[in-house]
């Protein structure tokens, strides 16, 4: 995870529950072996509706501990679903309601299919019904090859389609004429005749059953390193890492280290103005790029400005280019505040006929959301930051009169945002195929972050796509943080999804693999579950929401296949073991973390590590992740230090430091049992830091992982930790610059020359010493 308020951090949960009868089975459950829910239980109706709308009433936490849901909770939780639970006469309504839904449906919304394999479908009418089916294939083209028979055993027809059902993404449409509409209706109670016409118009997802592993990592295993972006400045930067700086690195990567990938922070879009967000996790909008990373100069019209103009826009950069020397916590409000005004002016210049072409077919390709994010971007600048006591989130729709004036008055200025994300899409693209060109196996792995920002622009223009009532999205207790964790993001609605044939979350990935060679997806249990945390009951006191994921799988299949890429999962903390197993079967590479790899997975601090052969084949394998202080920190106890300092720990301070030393003492065990390193070294860490942080790599070296992972920071020496897990404006979360061991900033033209990057490259290229 990779929240600034709350990042990936996980203990104990705790039981909580209304009723007499759940408070006293949960009570007993934590003296006996109790791992599923009563009978008793199972029959209340507030259960029965929470279950069929799709709520899971217990769950399993990160220790095995059974744990039930509160009625509180899931009665709150229902409401966000628009399920009226309130009282037990509304409860049987809304049983009484989902019912009869289920009755009328002809067939389900969204349909999930293997290439390769028949599918049938059962239809919800008689089996003698007068059944028309025509079926569209994605390129508009008409679907033939399909059968529909009785199935009298079901007492439902049965819609069979071939297994030469091309990939991609196909809209069925069934309409359906009972042959005896009277004889039906007069035979069946009132309450389940099947009316006498229906239409239903499915969307089929036919995906392929595995995601294919591309032929250059199944020769042998590939590594890459990870980075923040932003971290990583030159002489052309302004003051932050951007996509020439990218471009750049993924170039030397492959050049001089020999590296496949590179995975970078999520490059999301984020507010048009300051303040901006400084977690890349908390987006406004996951569909749309970051476009405070442009690099003015990389922009072809920038070559072609008047001498005046280019004055200008280097006088700018001038204001803040002497940053990008400094050491200390970046100031993104600045670097924007210079940016902003030199991209206006290349914009204003005007561009050639051809390029002016490329625009307008960029538009056109991203459709309605982007008119609907310039949109939301052209209020933020022109009325305000969308919190405090500017109330235009909640007031103003984007079909309100007063917002379509504001965009004809402003034309120039909703241009300009449609422009900054043609510009942005075209460096990223460039930067990816860059790192293609210099023969990197897979090139830029993105990050998805697992939500976006509630006042933000996919929140305030579709906001039939999020949950209603003002349930965020996060994580229940675990054994990184005690109390849960409230990302403060809210979740996609399950039902619009489904209802949707889930295109926006089609489109949003789609978008990612335009440039991309793989995506990592953060909080990969999403697919599957989210926790839902009611507003004022706190992190510890919601629900899991079921999603399907087979549909949302289906969906990173067929991008991920057409794009020739990977998928991998961050699949750390609470996560059941039969999430893991099909992640595997469908060939999505889970995360394997040294630093949390113990033996059976102990999440106690001491206990053995595993050995580097019990690491996943199906997984993406590294040392450490951007919530540790990196490796050189972390083996120098800087989480410790800095923890304390912060008072983010519920516990003495001695007894933590003594959890740090008895994890670091079971690593360095790890690797002299292995042949790693020394007992001598073992015992003197503070005095052989580099060979220990190679050693601990040497070992990844070992494992079957398909895919290695060296963090930057690993390489440079950097001790400072990119975000602290825990705290918001406390800490100076991902505005931390790349600089080595001594504190001096290392540039993006000079990190893959350092002779101690060069050190661990070596490493990772299997060249040990």
């Amino acid at each position: 995870m990779g929240k600034s308020a709350a990042a990936k951090t996980t203990t104990t949960a705790t039981t909580t529950t209304t009723d007499a009868e759940a408070t006293a089975q949960s009570s007993q459950s934590s003296e006996t072996t109790q791992r599923t829910e009563s009978a008793a239980r199972l029959a209340r109706p507030l259960i029965r509706l929470a279950k069929a709308s799709g709520l899971a009433t217990s769950f399993i936490d990160q220790l095995g501990t059974y744990t039930e849901i509160s009625d509180e909770a899931l009665i709150a939780v229902l409401k966000a679903l628009d399920v009226d639970a309130s009282t037990p006469k509304a409860v049987a309504q809304s049983i009484e309601n989902l019912e009869a839904a289920e009755r009328a449906q002809l067939l389900p919304p969204t349909i999930v299919a293997v290439v390769g394999k028949k599918t049938r479908i059962k239809l919800n009418c008689a089996p003698d019904a007068d059944v028309n089916i025509s079926i569209t294939l994605e390129d508009g083209s008409a679907f033939t090859d399909f059968t529909v028979l009785p199935n009298f055993n079901a007492d439902r027809p049965v819609l069979t389609l071939d297994a030469d059902l091309p990939m991609g993404y196909h809209t069925l449409t069934a309409t359906v004429v009972a042959p005896d509409a009277a004889t039906t209706a007069a035979d069946a109670p009132a309450s389940t005749a099947i009316p006498d016409t229906r239409t239903g118009t499915a969307t089929i997802i036919n995906a392929p059953e595995r995601i294919p592993v591309p032929k250059a990592v199944q020769e042998h295993h590939r590594w890459g390193w990870m980075t923040q972006m932003y971290s990583v400045r030159s002489h052309e930067s302004w003051g932050v890492g951007d996509y020439g700086d990218l471009k750049r690195m993924l170039a030397d990567a492959a050049h001089k280290t020999g590296a496949d990938f590179m995975l970078i922070n999520p490059i999301h879009a984020g507010a048009p103005i300051p303040p901006l967000e400084p977690s890349p996790y908390l987006p406004e909008s996951r569909r749309f790029l970051n476009v405070t990373y442009i690099r003015p100069q990389d922009i072809p019209e920038y070559a072609t400005l008047s001498a005046e103009t280019r004055a200008k826009v280097d006088a700018l950069h001038a204001e803040v280019a002497a940053r990008n020397e400094e050491s200390t916590p970046m100031d993104i409000n600045a670097a924007w505040d210079a940016k902003r005004p030199a991209l206006r002016l290349i914009f204003d210049a005007g561009r050639s006929a051809e390029r002016e072409q490329a625009f307008e077919a960029f538009k056109a390709a991203a459709g309605p959301d982007l008119d609907s994010f310039a949109t939301w971007c052209l209020c933020f600048e022109v009325w305000g930051a969308p919190w405090g006591e500017n109330r235009w989130f909640f007031e103003n729709t984007i079909d309100d009169p007063s917002v379509q004036e504001l965009v004809a008055t402003h034309r120039d200025l909703f241009e300009f945002n449609r422009w900054l994300q043609w510009i942005a899409a075209e460096q990223v693209t460039a930067a990816q195929q860059t790192a293609t060109d210099s023969g990197m196996a897979l090139g830029l792995m993105q990050d998805m972050a697992v939500g976006v920002h509630g006042l933000g622009a996919d929140a305030w223009a579709n906001p039939e796509r999020f949950a209603t009532g003002g349930v965020t999205v996060g994580c229940p207790p675990d054994f990184y943080n005690q109390q849960g964790q409230d990302w403060g993001q809210p979740p996609f609605n399950p039902r619009y999804l489904e209802a949707t044939g889930y295109r926006v979350y089609r489109e949003m990935v789609h978008s990612m693999y335009e440039h991309a060679g793989a995506v990592r997806i953060d909080h990969m249990l999403g697919l599957f579950r989210l926790w839902w945390i009611p507003q004022g009951l706190g992190a510890r006191n919601g629900a899991y929401v079921m999603y399907n994921h087979e549909a949302m799988l289906g969906v990173l299949a067929i991008e991920a296949t057409r794009a020739g890429g990977m998928v991998v999962g961050e699949d750390l903390g609470t996560v059941p073991d039969y999430v893991r197993q099909i992640l595997a079967e469908r060939g999505v590479l889970g995360t394997d973390v040294e630093w949390f790899s113990r033996e059976n997975d102990s999440p106690n601090a001491g206990d053995p590590y595993k050995g580097p052969e019990e690491y996943r084949k199906q997984a993406l394998a590294s040392v450490t992740t951007h919530d540790l202080p990196p490796t050189a920190g972390y083996l120098t106890f800087e989480h410790v230090k800095l923890r304390e300092e912060l008072h983010l720990l519920s516990e003495p301070v001695e007894e933590f430091a003594v959890a740090a030393m008895a994890e670091r003492t079971a690593m360095m065990n790890r690797l002299v049992e292995n042949g790693y390193i020394s007992q001598s070294v073992a015992d003197d860490v503070p005095a052989h830091i580099q060979e220990i942080v190679e050693a601990l790599h040497a070992m990844l070296t070992d494992t079957p992982s398909l895919l290695l992972q060296a963090a930057l920071v690993d390489g440079v020496g950097e001790t400072r930790s990119q975000n602290q897990p825990g705290t918001s404006s406390e800490y100076s979360n991902w505005r931390v610059p790349l600089a080595d061991g001594e504190g001096h900033v290392v540039a993006s033209g000079d990190v893959f020359d350092l002779p101690r990057v060069q050190s661990l490259a070596a490493v990772m290229r299997g060249e040990r010493k």
